[in-house]
């Protein structure tokens, strides 16, 4: 029960870190906020690969070490900016089981890149996930003004974008995944992983944003970043990691996978969102089409 236990940890956490992001954005812009994330669990994930010893380095490849280090800086940079911009635009209930919907995407490049069959169980799991979608965006109502409307759809394709980005990450990781012998190799990987990204990021925000500025963020703000990236590339992609040493990938991914459901639930309590019916169906059919996709 390991495996499965840690999954779901992986879930929770990331749906904590969803609901901390949210919070912050209200007062800073997307792009500090992942600098600030990224930097703040890059430092935390060095500190425990010191204690692990940096000689885990030099048991990976220059291969997987390249794969880790492009995956951060596509997923980790372009994906999670456009992450927290379609938090900030669609709140954490809408948002977040747009973005869970990358394994459909996962399975469109196996499709296309190792020409592997589509069986009728991925066609349904499709069709599921994209009436999830139709649910998840639907505005009931004629007096939905043009402005939300058009807000709406930019947060949708935003969010979609973000899925399709996560997808390439995620592929390139699980290749550098694969050359890990051990736990221990794998943390190693993720935490070279988000260092990459932090170093980039630090380099671009304050040239976007005309220094750094936007580091002087009142004491609660700065916390709920910080935490929230802890939370999400420490504490969560560990989980992850741990439950494929114990489970399968096709049982370890649904389970973390359910993200959404935790998501809506908790952005309800915590955010006050409104949690229309056709939210919470449209959240539950995405997580239902990513489950079909991974237990074919």
């Amino acid at each position: 029960m390991i495996g499965e236990f840690a999954a779901l940890g992986a879930a929770i956490c990331w749906t904590a870190s969803a609901i901390l992001y949210k919070k912050a954005l209200v007062e800073t812009k997307p792009l500090p906020v992942n600098t600030i994330r990224c930097l703040g669990a890059g430092l935390f994930l060095l500190f425990c690969l010191a204690l692990i010893g940096f000689k885990t380095l030099a048991g990976i490849s220059i291969h997987a070490l390249l794969l880790a280090s492009t995956s951060g800086l596509v997923g980790l940079g372009l994906g999670d900016t456009l992450y927290l911009l379609s938090l900030k635009k669609l709140g954490v209930s809408r948002a977040v089981p747009l973005t869970c919907t990358y394994p459909l995407f996962n399975i469109i490049w196996a499709v296309l890149l190792a020409k592997e069959e589509v069986t009728f169980q991925v066609v349904l799991a499709a069709l599921t996930i994209v009436l999830g979608i139709w649910l998840l965006s639907y505005e009931r109502g004629k007096g939905v003004e043009n402005e939300r409307k058009d807000s709406l759809i930019k947060g949708i394709v935003i969010a979609l974008a973000t899925a399709v980005i996560w997808s390439i990450s995620i592929f390139m990781v699980n290749l550098a995944l694969q050359e890990a012998p051990d736990l221990e190799h794998a943390f190693a990987i993720n935490t070279l992983r988000v260092i990459s990204i932090a170093a980039v990021l630090l380099v671009i925000a304050p040239i976007t944003h005309r220094g750094l500025g936007f580091f002087k963020i009142k004491r609660k703000v700065l916390a709920m970043i910080l935490s929230g990236g802890i939370i999400a590339l420490g504490i969560g992609w560990f989980f992850l990691i741990l439950s494929f040493a114990y489970i399968p990938e096709s049982q370890a991914v649904p389970i973390s996978s359910t993200t959404p459901l935790f998501s809506t639930l908790l952005g309800a309590i915590f955010l006050h969102e409104k949690v229309t019916a056709s939210v919470g169906l449209g959240s539950v059919m995405v997580v239902a089409g990513t489950v079909l996709i991974f237990i074919i």
